[in-house]
């Protein structure tokens, strides 16, 4: 009886914790899309109409990328997890789109290192996190190695007032971060009595792998962003579009932010880096914003079927 009792409780209580991140989820959605103090929703919708975004053709084409986008996540992640457990793609998306969603509500997607845990046995769930970690890393590298070209194009051919020496430490310092980071893992891996639980070996070729995933990623929804400006007839060049897109992410990607309002930092973001090339505001607005519905809150509300369907037993 007492151990009915304990088991209806712990599925109860399962039950309000994902059903609070399924609504939390939408909620935030819902108020990113109505209370943007720099875009208004019937503005935006206006413009989307305007520009046939929504039609048949253009809308189907740009979804396109997106099933790219996160059919490459989705591979990085089930190669990754093939070093401690094997999983089909379709156990690898549920995971990566339910941790999608839970991570909207924390800084930085953090919260999707919890996620995916939870997904595994707890003798694996660290070598989860250091798994996660390397996936993220990979696709950091590619956000600064071509942000950096962007970044260093912009200084060189528009005349943007930035300070190239701080600049420079600036990036230095990321590569410091990054390279940092992995020197730290080698040498906690290195501990093997103390770390060992951490310790996942890869092998090169799969850190090609997964490094190739994340630049054709990267190349994806960058070229993504190039086309919808090629849809809301923007007047700039191929080099200058894609130099412009490749510093917006790379400078927005080391702000700490919730990921939900990621559209709001991108488009801070990028209205001061398309100013240069003398784009319309509420064109640069519109695009961010439907970037991130395209790549995050769609993904996201499918991901919330997968939080609600998260089976109990996994988790002991």
């Amino acid at each position: 009886m007492n151990y009915s009792l304990t088991h209806k409780s712990k599925q109860f209580f399962w039950l309000l914790i994902k059903l609070s991140i399924v609504f939390g989820c939408g909620y935030f959605i819902w108020q990113k899309l109505n209370s943007n103090d720099q875009l208004k929703f019937s503005d935006f919708y206006q413009n989307l109409i305007e520009n046939h975004i929504i039609s048949s053709k253009n809308l189907v084409f740009l979804l396109f990328f997106t099933f790219l986008n996160w059919f490459l996540e989705i591979k990085k992640w089930q190669i990754l997890v093939l070093n401690i457990k094997k999983i089909h793609f379709l156990e690898a998306a549920k995971q990566s789109l339910a941790s999608l969603t839970t991570s909207l509500l924390t800084p930085n997607r953090i919260g999707e290192y919890g996620a995916k845990a939870l997904y595994f046995e707890k003798s694996l769930r660290k070598k989860i996190l250091s798994l996660n970690f390397i996936g993220n890393l990979h696709q950091l590298f590619a956000t600064v190695f071509f942000g950096l070209i962007g970044l260093f194009y912009l200084i060189n051919t528009q005349n943007v007032p930035l300070n190239l020496t701080k600049i420079s430490y600036a990036i230095l310092m990321g590569f410091v971060i990054i390279f940092g980071s992995l020197f730290l893992w080698k040498f906690l891996k290195s501990k093997e009595n103390l770390f060992r639980k951490y310790s996942v070996k890869i092998s090169v070729n799969e850190h090609c792998k997964i490094g190739l995933f994340s630049f054709l990623r990267y190349l994806i929804f960058s070229h993504q962003f190039y086309f919808l400006l090629i849809i809301f007839k923007a007047d700039v060049s191929y080099i200058d579009a894609l130099s412009a897109t490749c510093a917006m992410y790379l400078i927005s990607s080391f702000i700490p932010m919730l990921s939900v309002f990621d559209a709001v930092l991108k488009g801070t973001v990028a209205i001061f880096i398309f100013t240069f090339l003398n784009l319309n505001t509420l064109t640069i607005l519109s695009i961010t914003t439907f970037m991130w519905i395209l790549n995050f809150a769609i993904p996201a509300m499918i991901g919330s079927y997968f939080v609600l369907t998260f089976k109990l037993k996994l988790v002991t």
